[in-house]
């Protein structure tokens, strides 16, 4: 039998990685200390395992494919076949970035005042790199952690991974410049993509995934509407394409459904009601396959 081997990421994406599986169609269940999770695919083996080892096992062809951020991929220049870029994070559907910060009260304004400075950061490379672009000479050290402690006292300023930068405003730090936007990423070796089965596997997991992911943002609205209006309501409903209509058996009514955004339908709803809509049912979904 074929067999896929795939590198999940464990710590922080861990979680809303196995969440967005499920929703795929993907049931993953780890036991407690155990870092080769069971999947209700026969035809794959799963590794747990950091995302800032992914990308070398998947360059040396240990594992066939990954999940990992663009930040890791970066900072190990790792050469591998990045064939999705999914939106998603720890905490939701937004991107994090790499950022350079300094305490709230420093001088530094911008990444060239840097220049001779201490700046300590995870991913080292990654900030090396950003620097000698612009042409500034600075040491940059690697922090094992709790980095944002380490201004002012054991560094002038950090390069850090961030979501939403509440932890460094708790830390009384201010962001000077984005470094880059990192997404998780799903990479393949070369040698792997090369064989057909295994690139075909990928590509319909990466369907699912990607469906999975659309509908996070999306529910389904069933109502029912009379042919009086029904102008009305076509014309505040989005879809895909065009709003489902069915007849009812009631003369003259029929049966509307769209997909909308579900940061939208809070107000949709009281709208719809007012252009007569009723019976307005609101469902979750789980995979949306343009």
């Amino acid at each position: 039998m074929n067999k896929l081997k795939l590198g999940l990421p464990a710590g922080s994406l861990q979680s809303t990685t196995l969440e967005i599986f499920k929703k795929a169609g993907y049931n993953i269940q780890i036991g407690e200390r155990s870092y080769y999770p069971y999947i209700d695919d026969e035809e794959i083996d799963c590794v747990l395992m950091r995302a800032q080892e992914i990308p070398k096992y998947v360059e040396d062809q240990i594992l066939d494919v990954g999940l990992t951020g663009k930040d890791w991929i970066n900072e190990t220049a790792a050469d591998v076949k990045e064939l999705a870029d999914l939106h998603y994070s720890k905490r939701g559907l937004r991107p994090v970035r790499l950022v350079l910060a300094v305490p709230q009260d420093s001088d530094i304004q911008k990444a060239e005042d840097l220049e001779g400075m201490r700046i300590a950061t995870e991913l080292v490379e990654s900030t090396r790199r950003y620097l000698e672009e612009k042409g500034i000479s600075a040491t940059v050290s690697f922090s094992w952690g709790a980095t944002e402690v380490k201004p002012p006292l054991l560094a002038d300023a950090i390069a850090e991974l961030t979501e939403t930068g509440r932890s460094l405003k708790a830390n009384q730090l201010r962001i000077i410049e984005t470094i880059l936007v990192s997404t998780p990423r799903v990479i393949m070796n070369h040698n792997s993509y090369s064989d057909d089965w295994k690139k075909k596997k990928v590509e319909r997991m990466i369907t699912l995934l990607k469906g999975a992911l659309l509908a996070e943002q999306k529910v389904m609205l069933k109502m029912n509407v009379h042919s009086s209006n029904l102008a009305r309501v076509i014309e505040l409903l989005p879809a895909l394409r065009q709003p489902t209509i069915s007849n009812l058996c009631a003369e003259e009514w029929v049966a509307v459904e769209s997909v909308v955004e579900e940061k939208k339908v809070r107000t949709l709803i009281c709208e719809l009601q007012d252009a007569g809509a009723e019976g307005i049912l609101e469902f979750p979904m789980n995979k949306i396959i343009p």
